[in-house]
């Protein structure tokens, strides 16, 4: 089953501004993922090519990345997971776009756990990220509020543990 699922928020900022919070990825002062309320994207080194890690089941590595520009991860897991996600920064005009981007052919039992399970997931943890984009950036963020569905999946995947929906604050 080919998949192809892209979320964008356009931002009131410089296309190096936007850049920067991709550059922060995985770092300790991590502009963009939105750690509060998912797993965090971790690295076995700094952000690089080759670079390899994930967040939570999900595994990848680095496949390209021009700084202050886009960053392109390919998938090693879980298995049936086959392609890539990336995040870049589109000027058109004199609007700047942050877009994430995944690609994929799902396979195996993907088939069925991408459209129940991984892609709602997946579409939450993404607009939380854009809204911690816009906070980082001084603005306003765009709030989607997570659907009945994801967080019945979240408590039961998390064992009772999953932390609420974090709206991050802006500057934060």
């Amino acid at each position: 089953m080919k998949v192809l699922n892209i979320h964008e928020r356009m931002l009131n900022a410089s296309p190096a501004e936007v850049g920067s919070l991709i550059d922060s990825l995985a770092s300790d002062n991590d502009l963009l993922w939105p750690k509060h309320s998912w797993p965090r994207m971790e690295f076995d080194r700094p952000l690089s090519i080759d670079a390899t890690g994930g967040h939570g089941p999900i595994r990848y590595f680095v496949e390209a990345y021009t700084p202050g520009q886009s960053i392109r991860f390919r998938f090693l897991g879980p298995k049936g997971f086959e392609g890539c996600h990336s995040y870049e920064v589109i000027a058109e005009g004199d609007k700047i776009i942050l877009r994430h981007t995944l690609e994929m052919q799902a396979r195996w039992l993907v088939v069925i756990s991408w459209p129940l399970v991984f892609c709602p997931m997946h579409n939450a943890l993404i607009e939380d990220s854009l809204a911690r984009a816009e906070a980082s950036l001084g603005l306003a963020p765009t709030i989607r509020p997570w659907s009945p569905w994801v967080r019945l999946l979240r408590w039961a995947l998390s064992g009772d543990k999953a932390s609420k929906q974090i709206a991050p604050k802006k500057g934060n």
